[in-house]
């Protein structure tokens, strides 16, 4: 019965009801669409926000209730983007390129993901731990750097013309790691006086604009629901039972090091998440010859809609479970 309240509860949410709107208006042809550069300056929104209110729990956190946290959050950024690149080429017969472009999604965070797990959690009244944006950061660039370094070991003529240097340019000053890393930098060193200076903005509005975010990713997730029919009973098995599995390896992980039932549940759901961001902008420079119909379909349309929809409700149930509440 818990796991079905926690749907309920979900799929309840002006967020997922915003997303799902948003894929039933591109399902019937409607004419929405948000201005040119609104997706743009929401992303930018989001990530600074995230970015801000966790400096500001982290300039609060003492180093001992950190460093185990952020050791456990290196080893599932790398060890899941091994786990999918060697699944994807054994199982799913998958090419190295293709199969190290899924890797670098999976491996990675999805902000929006993760910014839908606090809000679930908050109207649940269930407490976390405040330092859980910086997770979000340390885990979004280790697991494409690892699945790039896989392609490399193995490179094509196409692979070979991307220098390591503009890979790490384009991962390091993309927006979604300098808005994010920058965003905790300024929280950090602004404290608790500068968060009174910017809470007008960043607090209250932040889940209007999640919500506003949601409904333009539901437009474009319902423009690749039509990419399904090619992806393939694997990939879609993939999409669904593969970040279930890293959700547990998660959740276990974040109980073992002592983090709250709501910050396992959180670090389950950075671990079951796939990056649509930060991924597909360094994947497209360093694999040219990785079809975005696989990873974008994969990571877009299948693990997101089903980590928005199910996962978050399961993922809690277990969290529950496991810390026997």
């Amino acid at each position: 019965m818990d796991i079905i309240q926690a749907l309920v509860a979900n799929l309840q949410t002006p967020m997922f009801l915003a997303f799902l709107l948003g894929i039933i208006a591109t399902v019937i042809k409607s004419d929405l669409k948000f201005p040119d550069g609104m997706y743009a300056g929401l992303t930018i929104y989001l990530l600074f926000a995230i970015g801000l209110k966790g400096g500001v729990k982290l300039s609060n956190t003492t180093l001992l209730e950190f460093y185990k946290p952020a050791v456990a959050a290196l080893v599932l950024c790398v060890t899941i983007p091994l786990l999918a690149f060697g699944i994807l080429t054994k199982f799913g017969k998958y090419d190295k390129a293709n199969a190290a472009a899924l890797a670098a999604h999976y491996g990675s965070v999805s902000a929006v993901t993760f910014s839908e797990a606090l809000a679930f959690l908050d109207s649940l009244h269930i407490s976390y731990e405040g330092f859980m944006p910086s997770m979000l950061a340390i885990m979004e660039v280790p697991a494409i750097l690892v699945a790039l370094l896989l392609v490399k070991m193995n490179p094509t003529d196409k692979t070979e013309e991307s220098s390591w240097g503009k890979i790490f340019h384009e991962l390091f000053t993309g927006k979604g790691t300098l808005l994010l890393i920058g965003g905790l930098l300024i929280g950090i060193i602004s404290g608790k006086k500068g968060h009174e200076q910017f809470a007008p903005l960043f607090e209250t509005p932040f889940r209007g604009m999640l919500i506003l975010f949601l409904l333009e990713v539901g437009i474009v997730t319902g423009r690749r629901l039509s990419d399904l029919k090619k992806a393939g009973v694997f990939l879609i098995g993939f999409g669904i039972l593969f970040p279930i599995c890293t959700a547990m390896f998660g959740l276990y992980l974040g109980k073992f090091i002592g983090l709250s039932m709501g910050g396992a549940m959180v670090l389950g759901t950075l671990s079951a998440s796939a990056s649509y961001i930060a991924a597909p902008a360094a994947v497209r420079i360093a694999i040219p010859e990785a079809s975005p119909a696989i990873y974008l379909t994969a990571s877009l349309a299948i693990t997101f809609p089903f980590n928005l929809s199910v996962g978050l409700p399961l993922y809690l149930t277990v969290s529950k479970y496991l810390f026997g509440v």
